[in-house]
């Protein structure tokens, strides 16, 4: 995908060494011809004074660190740039008004490590680069490019001048200096997530994006334009409930710290239970089994987003179950051609429900158990009569529901559930089951697996 296409691929040209500028002498906004470094260049260049005494105003010795080694890709807004910030700000009269940490900040996110010249860029399209500047959970902040027209940064500032070398970069002149971008600003400032601002803000509606612009931590799985172009939303829900399944509260992770695991999400049933969401990455990393992220890490000032390739659309049980191989045996087991019951249809329908899920391992020493080979050996009415004794009509029961001695309505019947000494279920025969996960929230019931599966009544 172009617009979502990563700047790490742009190959660094070789540094010239020596750059002529064709221009008149008493032009006070050229840039000076190449200096001994960044810095240097930019304080023999009258139009970027103000980038200058930022520079010397702010935290962290940035002169120093901008007249090092590099090689650095500076950003560097002009005076009127500069003076637009101060206006902006009604207690801003000149740069020392600015705290210095932000300053710093504001200032580092105009850096990128490397030597990146307009040439690269436009090669590139549009896509993402990291700044120095720091982001969510301490990694650095994402720039989205743009260079459909001209050269753009985030949206909001344009080259005017590109390609200034000097030994240790390169410097682009900008127009407007570029702020410390938030989620809801990266989701603006590329077009290719579009479809999703619209639906963030249809009617009038600011509830998501005054959530997503507040200093909280967040994890947001981003449809691209496509996948709301080919979102037909079968099931009618709200399309509130749908965005918020795609926020993750209180938590940013990088690519690199996702794994197989739950995750609840800023979305709720109708108890005010939120929502699970499945991340598997055996492969890539795919969401609820339907929706793959195609661009990972863009990482702002209050988390991190991943654009998606589908809708996440509200999980049902059956959702669960089959997004995750730990229930592969169990899916098996409930689409068996010849059972009598239909209950994938029925645990796809509204509930609420409890399901027991017995993992893979518990199928297979089941199977020992029972002294046959597979699945096929147990006659239908058994077949049947176990898996009505995993499922709970009526009731989303939660871990936190569960005491000693709590009468399991199952359908198939009752069985007892313990809580002292660990989560189990203890089935007619006395055989107990331990729950080894649980509160695997859908919008129809929950999930608990178990690691041994329950029987029915043996004669």
């Amino acid at each position: 995908m172009n617009i979502i296409s990563k700047i790490s691929k742009i190959v660094p040209i070789i540094m010239l060494a020596f750059i002529f500028l064709a221009c008149s002498n008493d032009d006070d906004n050229t840039p000076a011809p190449m200096q001994s470094n960044i810095v240097e260049l930019a304080s023999a260049t009258a139009d970027l004074s103000s980038l200058v005494a930022a520079l010397q105003a702010a935290d962290g010795d940035l002169v120093s660190v901008l007249s090092g080694a590099g090689p650095f890709t500076v950003l560097a807004p002009s005076n009127a740039a500069f003076q637009a910030l101060l206006d902006s700000n009604p207690a801003w009269n000149t740069i020392a008004d600015i705290d210095t940490a932000v300053l710093s900040q504001v200032l580092l996110n105009h850096v990128i490590s490397g030597s990146v010249t307009s040439s690269d860029l436009t090669a590139g399209g549009a896509g993402y680069a990291r700044t120095n500047a720091s982001g969510a959970g301490g990694a650095n902040l994402s720039i989205f490019y743009d260079t459909s027209n001209g050269v753009r940064f985030n949206n909001v500032s344009s080259v005017t001048t590109p390609d200034v070398e000097a030994p240790n970069g390169v410097v682009h002149l900008v127009d407007a200096v570029i702020g410390l971008p938030n989620i809801v600003d990266h989701a603006v400032a590329n077009p290719d997530l579009s479809e999703l601002v619209g639906a963030l803000t249809a009617g009038g509606n600011t509830t998501f994006t005054d959530l997503l612009a507040t200093p909280g931590d967040f994890t947001v799985f981003a449809p691209v334009n496509s996948a709301f172009t080919g979102f037909t939303n079968p099931n009618g829900n709200d399309i509130n409930d749908i965005l918020s399944n795609h926020v993750i509260v209180g938590a940013s992770a990088l690519l690199t710290g996702l794994s197989n695991a739950y995750l609840n999400t800023a979305a709720t049933n109708g108890d005010g239970d939120a929502l699970s969401i499945y991340i598997n990455t055996d492969d890539g990393v795919t969401l609820n089994g339907t929706s793959n992220v195609a661009a990972a890490d863009i990482v702002a000032t209050n988390g991190i987003i991943h654009a998606v390739d589908a809708v996440i659309d509200l999980p049902s049980v059956v959702t669960f179950a089959t997004a995750d191989p730990t229930f592969g045996t169990l899916v098996t087991a409930l689409t068996r051609a010849d059972l009598t019951f239909d209950y994938v249809t029925t645990l796809s329908s509204e509930g609420p429900f409890t399901v027991f899920a017995p993992i893979n391992e518990a199928f297979t020493d089941l199977l020992t158990e029972l002294g046959v080979e597979s699945l096929g050996d147990i006659d239908e009415p058994t077949l049947k009569a176990t898996l009505d004794h995993h499922a709970v009509a009526g009731l989303n029961v939660r871990a936190e529901d569960l005491t000693d001695a709590f009468t399991v309505p199952t359908l198939g019947g009752d069985i007892t559930a313990n809580v002292t000494g660990g989560a189990t279920l203890t089935d007619a025969n006395d055989r107990v089951s331990n729950i080894i996960a649980t509160n695997v929230q859908a919008i129809n019931g929950v999930i608990h697996a178990i690691d041994k599966v329950v029987l029915p009544p043996l004669e």
